[in-house]
């Protein structure tokens, strides 16, 4: 079993449904960078997280999206589902297409836990050739195989296994 940052406690032993964001301005992809999450490894993913009881995916991923980044966003379209498994961690991840509104890019906060134990730790948007830079076990697996942003956009399978 990993070994998994105390501060990740709150998402541990249950499976969660998350929403996420592929916005894309000015050929970059914007990103979020997580704390030493698991392994003591920063990890780098779209922006997104969990929808609340009662919250459609639309209405939990311009919530997640304003947390996470400062942006105001409007929801396009859905692109494809990953299922994250790394025990105690477990996720099924829709992401959808989506374009910036309003608003000015932070690195914002999760208000499930408190100021102390925050894992954004950036937010800022990287090229192709910028992710590609980073290591593999550093990043989410929709950016592993990652050639050009139209790679997010188009995938030919809605599940990444």
């Amino acid at each position: 079993m990993p070994d998994l940052n105390p501060n990740a406690l709150p998402y541990a032993d249950k499976l969660r449904v998350r929403v996420c964001g592929i916005c894309i301005k000015e050929d970059k992809l914007l990103l979020v960078r997580h704390s030493n999450t698991i392994d003591n490894k920063a990890f780098w993913a779209p922006p997104g997280g969990g929808i609340e009881f009662g919250e459609t995916m639309h209405q939990g991923l311009k919530r997640e999206m304003l947390e996470e980044t400062g942006l105001q966003v409007q929801v396009c379209r859905f692109l494809f589902v990953n299922e994250y498994v790394n025990p105690p961690l477990h996720a099924v991840e829709f992401f959808f297409e989506v374009a910036v509104e309003a608003g000015e890019i932070i690195t914002g906060t999760d208000p499930e836990v408190t100021p102390e134990k925050q894992l954004i730790e950036e937010t800022c948007w990287l090229s192709v050739r910028e992710i590609q830079k980073l290591p593999t076990s550093d990043k989410h697996k929709s950016l592993w195989y990652l050639f050009s942003l139209d790679d997010l956009l188009g995938m030919k399978h809605n599940f990444i296994a």
